[in-house]
């Protein structure tokens, strides 16, 4: 079976047992604080196994994108080196909510794997949770009675809590699991080992392929376990390792789901891929497998992440994507010696692919294409230079081994591998110090974890099965009572409390949009509210203390202004958005927004600067639509396909409920979740701040609008002003400014031609001041010229001279500058460099530079350093 009819037998097979088959989420998530990225198929129902939602159907049914590349779910630095790990992988699974349980769960299991797929019964294995007396979990009796009515007793294991115990975190629904195993070996290799020894070892060809966790329990703050008040069942099924066993191979890069990608890169590259059946190959040939399987599964990742919205950053979930773009475009530089993009060409091939199921990559396929063009563009930039940067390291080390600390600030810094590190230093029968790179890693990620520890308590329920109202479109303040609280304690925010509250006016962080602020106010007190946020389904609201009676009566009052003129950047950018559609054309769309108080930022798809001419055009189309005081059109709950038909704007990326909410202002219709004036006019002028870009092929326009205008157009007023009285107030000051230039232009040629005069006098006083030491010419001295006059009389000073070694010091502005410059015959015969004597020299003047051998620069903040520095330079020709 391909691996499209693979999916297809998954997802009608749980159709026919009554299942709602839905999309999957974006593999990016927006609208859970705890997670970067969908790490799991049932990351996208967790309130629902929390009970803080209800959903479409107690039966469901899907296949999700997930990654697994950071926190507790890391697989990255195993991807290639085996044949079963990925980044990206698709989760089949389905799910029960308080409905059907184990019996039907295992049954239904069964019966897909042997009956609809026909896999052979005797490569299958089966496992249960064996028990816990330590947290009063029993052994789990009933799953290894269900699945005695299919298997024998022997291919029946007993698992512990890391293999058969699954847990959503730290706290929440957890519960005990029954995986499948499949063993893929030869009959003889059958023969010899039981498959049943295997299981769980890390054996590339016996492998789990589904889990069926029951949700049973919740664990609490203090790892004790109670009851969940209903039962369920979610279950997650490797897609790529079923088409492995589906397909009779021993890989997963050898079925359908890689080899298109892999035959791309052969042609490419002209390297050519081992499939896993071939045994004994060359160690050469090993490195360019793994090479090709590191870039056929990180283009997946990469592809669909910017697909559904995040782009490769330094921050965040986006420095996640460039890590995992830059560590295939490091392995086809390494392996595969391309030194051009080349990666940017497999986007076709996987849109081709995985299209008609994941209509988001065939959207955004030229978006993607281009952006992992310009990332591999900008990281083999990067890579050229940092092998410039370990030359110099490499010529500064004394001895074989080069700094741990050294070959941490490349890979840190400049985000220079590790191990290509370690590859160039062994072709130069060097190393690195492991133990203090190591040391160096380890003390970044502690101040990385210290600095987002967080523990939370469990929830203190007032109001049980309470489900919150948000009230926040219609009013900024109602009466309102607390229904659960909790406490937060991070290194970052330090000690907070989360309150949830029967109903709200308080608008949570999404979409964009800033989260509310405001109060809680009773007769007795005022408990401020500093933030607010939704989390499985709940809205928080952050505050740095508790009210004294928890279960009074409060209002909740939101901050007013605040909430204007969040709400006029918000409808501000919707008008935005089709102002860059009407100016520059409809390829514009939103790739990320913030709207805050007192500006809003908005990222969009466009392959150009935005000229002037066209900023100003969009500028005045908002303006225009501003004073025509549009009013506000709202539908709260029309059905997601209606919306769409009468012209709605959707996000890729974004999650869209069955029935969603549409803003119109206009001709612009956005579906959108946020707060809007009444009426354009309410946002008074829209004003562009700056232009630029953000990523390949995307723009980011900051604005302001309203209050944030008003001080924008006084402050202008006031610097005119301000000018005015400088210039004696001139009757035309653009005039008058135009004559300073003027004659600011004509006095810096009349420097720079005193500063060429000076050099060449300089020239004949210098050359009678040159000292031979060891048959070199040598002179350190400090010259009243600038860093351009220095150049200048270095290079007049060596131009009739074999053997010069001369370093000028200059100090103009109190800016320290060292110049060293070395005739090339010395350079080849000597060995000296002018780049490692400035950065040497630099250290005296507090601070480095470099250059070429011959000749090189290095700056400072120190000039009292000058003299010791110029005392130095002698030692480099005693």
């Amino acid at each position: 079976m391909k691996s499209q009819d693979i999916r297809k037998a998954y997802l009608d097979f749980f159709e026919s047992k009554g299942h709602l088959i839905v999309p999957s989420a974006p593999i990016v998530l927006k609208d859970d604080p705890t997670l970067m990225f969908n790490n799991s198929g049932m990351a996208q129902f967790k309130e629902f196994f929390l009970g803080n939602g209800t959903p479409k159907s107690p039966r469901i049914a899907d296949t999700q994108k997930c990654l697994r590349v950071s926190g507790k779910h890391n697989d990255l630095e195993d991807v290639g080196f085996d044949t079963y790990h990925h980044t990206m992988f698709e989760m089949l699974g389905n799910w029960s909510f308080g409905d059907y349980f184990k019996k039907e769960a295992l049954a239904w299991a069964w019966e897909f794997l042997t009956e609809v797929l026909k896999l052979d019964k005797d490569r299958l294995y089966v496992s249960v949770f064996e028990g816990n007396p330590s947290e009063n979990v029993p052994f789990d009796q009933d799953a290894f009675d269900i699945w005695k009515q299919y298997v024998s007793e022997d291919r029946i294991i007993l698992g512990n809590k890391k293999d058969n115990f699954w847990e959503m975190g730290d706290q929440g629904p957890c519960g005990p699991c029954s995986e499948i195993h499949i063993d893929l070996r030869t009959d003889a290799e059958r023969a010899a080992v039981s498959g049943r020894e295997l299981v769980n070892a890390d054996h590339p060809q016996v492998v789990e392929i589904w889990n069926n966790v029951f949700m049973e329990f919740n664990r609490k703050a203090d790892g004790s376990l109670e009851k969940l008040p209903a039962q369920h069942v979610d279950t997650g099924m490797g897609f790529e390792r079923l088409c492995m066993a589906m397909q009779s191979v021993t890989s997963n890069y050898d079925t359908d789901v890689f080899t298109p990608l892999i035959e791309k890169v052969e042609q490419i590259t002209g390297k050519k891929y081992t499939n896993n059946e071939i045994k004994n190959i060359s160690e050469e040939q090993n490195k360019t497998n793994i090479a090709i399987r590191v870039i056929v599964d990180h283009v997946r990742a990469v592809a669909f992440a910017i697909a559904d919205g995040q782009l490769p950053s330094n921050t965040g979930a986006g420095y996640v994507i460039r890590r995992i773009l830059r560590r295939a475009i490091r392995y086809g530089f390494t392996f595969l010696n391309t030194k051009e993009p080349f990666i940017y060409q497999l986007v076709e091939v996987l849109s081709n692919q995985m299209g008609a199921f994941f209509p988001e990559i065939v959207a955004q396929k030229n978006l993607v294409s281009n952006v992992i063009k310009e990332e591999e563009a900008s990281f083999l930039r990067t890579l050229d230079q940092g092998l410039q940067l370990l030359e110099n390291v490499v010529a500064e080390t004394k001895g074989n081994e080069v700094s741990g600390e050294k070959a941490f600030e490349l890979y840190d810094t400049f985000g220079f591998p590790k191990d290509l590190t370690a590859l160039i230093l062994k072709e130069k029968g060097m190393s690195f110090n492991e133990g203090e790179f190591e040391k160096s890693m380890q003390e970044q990620k502690n101040r990385s974890r210290a600095a987002s520890e967080v523990s939370t308590e469990d929830w203190n329920v007032l109001v049980p099965g309470n489900v919150e109202t948000f009230v926040g479109y219609d009013q900024t303040e109602n009466e309102v009572k607390i229904t659960r609280f909790r406490k937060v304690d991070s290194k970052k925010d330090g000690k907070l409390y989360q309150i949830v509250l029967d109903n709200t006016p308080f608008y949570p962080e999404g979409g964009g949009q800033v989260g509310d602020k405001g109060a809680l106010v009773s007769a007795n007190e005022t408990i401020e509210i500093i933030d607010t946020k939704k989390e499985n389904n709940l809205i928080l609201h952050f505050a740095k203390s508790l009210p004294e009676n928890v279960n009074g009566s409060f209002v909740a009052k939101v901050n007013a202004d605040l909430r204007s003129h969040t709400a006029s950047n918000h409808s501000a950018t919707h008008l935005l958005h089709q102002a860059l559609r009407s100016v520059l054309g409809t390829h514009v769309e939103q790739k990320g927004s913030l709207v805050a108080p007192n500006y809003l930022r908005f990222d969009f798809s466009h392959f150009a600067k935005v000229t002037d001419e066209e900023l100003q055009k969009v500028e005045d189309f908002v303006n225009v639509r501003i004073q025509e005081q549009l009013p506000l059109i709202e539908r709260r709950s029309i059905p997601f396909a209606q919306a769409i038909e009468e012209g709605a704007m959707a996000l890729f990326g974004e999650k869209y409920g069955d029935n969603v909410r549409a803003i119109k202002f206009g001709e612009s219709m956005e579906l959108c979740g946020g707060i809007h004036v009444n009426n354009t006019a309410d946002i008074w002028h829209f004003k562009i701040t700056s232009e630029g870009a953000v990523a390949a092929g995307i723009r980011r326009v900051e604005a302001i609008t309203n209050d944030a205008v008003k001080q924008f157009f006084a402050a202008q007023e006031s610097a005119l002003k301000e000018i005015k009285e400088t210039l004696k107030n001139p009757q035309d000051v653009i005039k008058s400014v135009v004559s300073l230039q003027d004659e600011n232009a004509k006095l810096k040629k009349q420097i720079e031609q005193l500063l060429k005069e000076k050099a060449k006098n300089l020239k004949g006083e210098l050359a009678s001041q040159l000292q031979n030491i060891n048959g070199v010419d040598f002179l350190a001295v400090q010259v009243d010229l600038d860093a351009n006059g220095a150049k200048d009389l270095a290079y007049e000073l060596g131009q009739n001279k074999d053997n010069l070694f001369l370093v000028l010091a200059t100090a103009a502005d109190d800016k320290p500058m060292l110049t060293s410059y070395i005739s090339k015959e010395l350079v080849e015969s000597k060995g000296l460099n002018a780049g490692q004597v400035v950065r040497e020299l630099g250290k005296y003047i507090q601070g480095g530079g470099g250059g070429q051998p011959f000749f090189a620069t290095a700056g400072g903040k120190n000039p009292g350093g000058i003299k010791e520095a110029l005392e130095k330079a002698v030692e480099f020709v005693k």
